[in-house]
């Protein structure tokens, strides 16, 4: 059995006493919360304090990037080691705000899963098609080429402890959100070629997220698919009382 998995990714929101003050509220929320994970993934100058705030409690922590390169001559980028060093146990990959606005490549996400199983991280793999896609007919051929691109190499045993996120990009930070049916069918097709890359086992311990305008009133209905095991959430992760009702979805 899967367990469900809520994830905050807080984009570029959030000062550090913004980021601590959300923290201390949001982790008494969901205190008594057992069957469901929930997660916040921060800018990079909030890690060191969330993780303060939030050691010794059910809430994860992870980085909303993560550079390949265990060091060097690379400013403005993160290391693994920088990430863990400060609490991280997840890190979003490939978002689509990255490969959309700063260019980032599946080869190059690719390096960067990899580095991230090198260092015990795990990533949080975003996937998803573009409205033209969408209306084409495309958006199958468009989420198993990212799959197939950004998993070379990368072995079953990893491909099972990590998170896939399935985000429409017409549904990201535009109030749209993809229907439940919508959601649900192209997740399925995800799973279902994740066994043709590896096998069944694999694919029934992968969790899969839907990403896309996830908000408290519409977030029961996307978890009552059976193929859709949590939410990447954006602007309803911001306020403590809101991402609360999200993780309390039953």
């Amino acid at each position: 059995m899967r367990t469900p998995f809520m994830c905050a990714n807080w984009k570029m929101h959030k000062t550090v006493e913004e980021a601590v003050e959300m923290a201390k509220e949001f982790k008494e929320l969901v205190a008594d919360v057992d069957d469901v994970e929930a997660g916040i993934c921060a800018p990079a100058i909030d890690l060191y304090p969330l993780n303060e705030v939030l050691a010794d409690t059910n809430v994860k922590l992870g980085s909303e990037n993560m550079y390949y390169k265990e060091s060097g001559a690379y400013t403005g980028e993160l290391s693994p080691a920088m990430i863990k060093s400060v609490g991280c146990e997840y890190a979003i990959i490939g978002h689509s705000e990255r490969r959309e606005i700063f260019g980032e490549d599946d080869q190059l996400l690719n390096l960067k899963l990899k580095t991230a199983f090198a260092n015990d991280i795990k990533p949080i793999l975003c996937i998803g098609e573009k409205l033209a896609e969408r209306e084409a007919g495309e958006h199958f051929a468009r989420v198993k080429f990212q799959l197939e691109a950004d998993l070379s190499g990368i072995e079953a045993e990893d491909v099972k402890d990590m998170v896939l996120a399935y985000e429409p990009l017409w549904a990201i930070g535009t109030g749209e959100s993809a229907t439940p049916e919508q959601a649900e069918e192209i997740i399925k097709f995800i799973r279902e070629t994740v066994a043709k890359m590896y096998d069944e086992e694999t694919a029934e311990a992968i969790r899969i997220q839907y990403g896309g305008s996830v908000k408290p009133w519409n977030v029961e209905e996307i978890m009552a698919q059976p193929n859709i095991d949590g939410a990447l959430v954006g602007s309803a992760s911001l306020e403590a009382e809101s991402f609360s009702k999200i993780v309390k979805f039953k």
